[in-house]
């Protein structure tokens, strides 16, 4: 075979298989992913549903190329026990659709629902949002509203959460995650208060993330003790995150 020959073979096969090779691993229409969490608080908009003790947790994520997405997301608690109620668990359902308006700008929108099983008192803790974020470059806004009451508080229905936070990728990665974000509970106006804190994340391959966040809030004049505990002192939270 001449030299000319052999490099026209070669030059086929190898057209060949990167064809092969590109109708053999098509993007998938969707993706289906999986966490599990364990921290030292759970801190839910700066107030611990742990009584400041460690909490466990897991979610599934069905996200589809069009946008839409589907989750879930359950963890350990106990402000209900506290509040005289049996429920131990957390558990979160939630869908919406992402989309941008351009490379800088996206947006989101769903509905979200908190549900405590067995919770037994009323009013009911089950909570339901409807929420929308704009994110632009690193920085996100986001409004989240009630559509029943909020987390048990009597006539407490229309109440809103406001936040903004931001995620600033500092390489090898570290990032950083500054928030504020402020609860207004319809009805129930000594109810609300504001939170800040302040993440910093590692990610240390193969899925697993770690963090330590100082959080707080101004809502210590209302929350009293818990079982000796503040529920809304400043603390610092670590978790350690898998993703898969």
């Amino acid at each position: 075979m001449k030299l000319s020959q052999i490099t026209l073979a070669t030059l086929l096969c190898a057209v060949s298989a990167g064809a092969f090779a590109q109708a053999k691993a098509p993007a998938p229409d969707y993706t289906l992913s999986f966490n599990a969490a364990a921290t030292t608080d759970y801190r839910y908009r700066g107030i611990s549903q742990s009584r400041v003790k460690p909490a466990l947790s897991a979610g599934a994520d069905f996200a589809h190329n069009s946008g839409f997405y589907l989750g879930v997301w359950g963890s350990s608690i106990k402000w209900l026990k506290d509040a005289g109620a049996d429920a131990s668990v957390e558990i979160d359902v939630y869908g919406g659709y992402k989309g941008s308006i351009n490379k800088d700008i996206g947006y989101d929108v769903g509905l979200l629902t908190y549900i405590y099983p067995s919770h037994g008192v009323t009013p009911s803790p089950n909570t339901t949002e409807l929420y929308g974020a704009v994110t632009i470059g690193p920085v996100t806004a986001k409004y989240s509203h009630s559509t029943t009451n909020l987390f048990g508080f009597a006539n407490s229905k229309s109440s809103g959460y406001l936040d903004l936070s931001a995620s600033f990728d500092l390489g090898s990665g570290w990032s950083i995650v500054p928030h504020l974000g402020h609860q207004r509970v319809a009805k129930n106006s000594p109810a609300s208060y504001t939170d800040y804190s302040l993440t910093v994340n590692k990610d240390l391959g193969n899925g697993l993330v770690l963090s330590g966040a100082l959080v707080g809030t101004d809502a210590k004049g209302y929350l009293s003790p818990v079982n000796g505990k503040d529920l809304g002192k400043d603390g610092f939270v670590l978790t350690a995150k898998y993703n898969f």
